[in-house]
């Protein structure tokens, strides 16, 4: 038994969950609000003991099992569960490889020490005479001393040694300084202060680790204005949001989050009570960033600055944002009524906009309530870049027109709801003076072309009879299944892209992580997919270097069980076909179990939203048909998959 394994076998999804879910029981299910979206109307959220996972039928649309449900709530990576479960559970984890363990002690010792900076720099700006004038500056800025705390505001006092020698004192080498980034290289030899004569402010990450500094002049004089650590082991800013550490809960429980510049853009938003507040720090923003904020929320607010460099900002992290973000598809019919799938974003971007030459401190500042309505009241992505391409430019120019609208009605294909494209195209037509039906045709090979011809796949032949491979217990199958699945690719993760070929094939979404219920087999498809994007290494090479200890035991575990087979050969692929589209079926039978469970729960309540669980019922009836009759392309049936207890 696996490490994952014996931590879900000591540990009860029930229990777990019903530490922060109000869940009711019915019959041998619960149902409850959903945790990680706002909804008081319908209990969508599921947990179910005897396949011990849980799933939201609402707006998540998400589930899996306890790790899931952990790494989703806290916002925690994999190892972060697995560690937290894991004491939970009483279970020991794997000793780390002296490598390992090596450079986990580096790390702490970094940390260590940049703890001892962060009360170095506030003991300078708290405690002495030359901090005075840090004081100052920050009151000026109308921040309270419970703030300074809050952030652990500091000072780094004007000089090139003081810094260094204090922690050398400490019995900190000269090395362990620069890898930490309080110190950088003379071109003679030695070393000198990185930070001098500024206000510090500490760095941290999502779990309020100390990463690094960032810094701000006092005399308007010195440059840079502001100074960020350099590069470290523990400190990049491209993967790093200032103030997420304190924000990460409201984002939660507000499910919204705002994205500004700089650090007083965070801190005077906090200081008046908005705690959904954090910051890039002198870089774009990066999917790295979005990567970060979306494991707690879907709304994404981006309040730059409202000057020219600001609002280019704005538009490159929409774009980011676009290419970063989920996406749903969608089954539509192309001109030649054709079906194919088109993308639509999940997630609800938006754009604030401040006013003329003021940041988000200043607004604060000047009106704490004013800040709530800009929020309250930020554009769409498609409406704020509209309005900013078609702002002072000659409208009448054909070329101009050309390139507003190349870069608009791709925002509209993301859009979700077809009524909200509708309204988009007509709004732009209107703005660049054309025919709508002129944007409709701009795409000739996509099925906006036609808004007539937005339609559902209507069906596909009757199901075939049931047999006695399907009378075997859902989740038994589910584990059979989704292990030779990820068995096989683990083997050739290549064979990732003939499945999602097939699949399109046949009308069916891509394979994904949510294809999988075990936790394990996500990460190893989400690992998979990141092997194929890159390069360097061959795919399997890749995929078993980035598992951590645990999983790489489960790999191995799963190469084993399917060592004999020939990735290359068609029957593989072939057997890995069917096994996916049984899976997908079981996914498919199990949803509907568990939607009638919760239709009949929400009737015996007296709740009229029933009538929501029956139309997705309907439509996984849909999505079975489908896949019986991609089914019907693979008839071998291989050892593998020819019986199941």
């Amino acid at each position: 038994m696996s490490v994952t394994d014996e931590i879900k076998d000591r540990i009860d999804i029930v229990d777990l969950v019903s530490e922060s879910v109000e869940l009711r029981h019915s019959g041998k299910n619960y149902s409850g609000y959903c945790p990680f979206h706002h909804n008081v109307n319908t209990p969508a959220f599921a947990v179910f003991p005897d396949t011990q996972t849980w799933h939201c039928f609402g707006e998540c649309d998400d589930g899996g099992d306890v790790f899931n449900f952990v790494m989703k709530k806290e916002g925690w990576d994999f190892q972060e569960a697995l560690q937290y479960l894991a004491e939970r559970a009483g279970v020991t984890l794997k000793p780390l490889t002296p490598q390992e363990k090596e450079k986990k002690e580096e790390y702490e010792r970094l940390r260590i020490l940049l703890e001892d900076a962060v009360n170095f720099y506030r003991h300078n700006l708290l405690k002495t005479e030359a901090g005075k004038e840090a004081r100052a500056y920050l009151h000026g800025r109308d921040i309270t001393d419970e703030t300074i705390e809050t952030f652990g505001l500091g000072y780094a006092p004007d000089s090139w040694e003081a810094a260094g020698e204090y922690f050398q004192s400490k019995g900190y080498t000269e090395e362990e300084l620069l890898q930490a980034g309080l110190v950088s290289e003379r071109d003679s030899g030695g070393v000198y202060d990185r930070f001098r004569s500024r206000v510090m402010f500490p760095i941290r990450d999502r779990r309020g680790r100390i990463a690094g500094f960032g810094a701000r002049v006092l005399d308007p004089e010195d440059v840079p204005k502001y100074l960020n650590s350099p590069q470290t082991p523990l400190f990049d800013k491209r993967r790093l949001l200032y103030g997420l550490d304190q924000a990460r809960k409201a984002i939660r429980s507000e499910d919204e989050v705002v994205i500004v510049e700089g650090y007083m853009g965070v801190i005077l938003p906090h200081q008046h009570g908005y705690h959904n507040v954090v910051a890039t720090m002198g870089t774009a923003l990066t999917d790295d960033h979005l990567r970060k904020v979306k494991r707690y929320t879907k709304r994404i607010i981006l309040a730059m600055d409202s000057d020219a460099a600001g609002v280019k900002a704005t538009l490159r992290g929409l774009e980011v944002a676009r290419e970063s973000l989920d996406r749903t598809q969608d089954l539509v019919f192309d001109a030649r009524g054709l079906l194919h799938r088109e993308a639509r974003l999940r997630a609800d971007l938006r754009v604030a906009t401040l006013p003329s030459g003021m940041d988000p401190d200043d607004v604060v500042n000047r009106d704490p309530e004013g800040w709530q309505q800009i929020i309250s009241q930020a554009n769409p992505i498609v409406t704020h870049v509209m309005e900013t391409l078609a702002e002072g430019r000659n409208l009448e120019d054909p070329k101009v027109k050309n390139e507003v609208a190349s870069q608009v009605l791709p925002l509209i294909e993301d859009v979700p709801s077809a009524i909200e494209r509708d309204t988009y195209q007509q709004r732009l037509a209107r703005i660049l003076e054309v025919d709508e039906r002129t944007l409709l045709g701009y795409f000739p090979q996509s099925s906006s072309s036609s808004r007539s011809r937005r339609a559902r796949y209507p069906g596909a032949p009757p199901q075939r009879p049931r047999t006695e491979r399907d009378e075997a217990p859902l989740h038994r199958k589910g584990d059979l299944y989704e292990a030779h699945c990820v068995g096989i690719l683990l083997h050739d993760p290549e064979l990732l892209y003939r499945v999602d070929r097939q699949l399109g094939k046949a009308g069916l979404e891509r394979c994904s992580e949510k294809d999988f219920q075990n936790t394990n087999y996500q990460i190893m498809i989400k690992t998979m997919k990141e092997a194929l994007r890159q390069n360097q290494t061959e795919p399997n090479s890749f995929v078993m270097d980035h598992l951590s200890g645990d999983l790489l035991e489960v790999a191995h575990e799963l190469l084993e069980n399917s060592m004999d087979l020939n990735p290359r050969a068609d029957k593989v692929l072939e057997d890995l076909m069917r096994a996916f589209l049984s899976l997908r079926k079981w996914r498919v039978l199990n949803r509907n179990s568990h939607l009638r469970y919760l239709m009949e729960t929400t009737q015996e309540n007296g709740d009229m939203k029933a009538s929501q669980f029956r139309e997705a019922m309907i439509q996984n009836l849909k999505e079975r048909k489908k896949i019986d009759q991609a089914m019907n392309r693979y008839t071998s049936r291989t050892a593998a998959l020819r019986e199941y207890p």
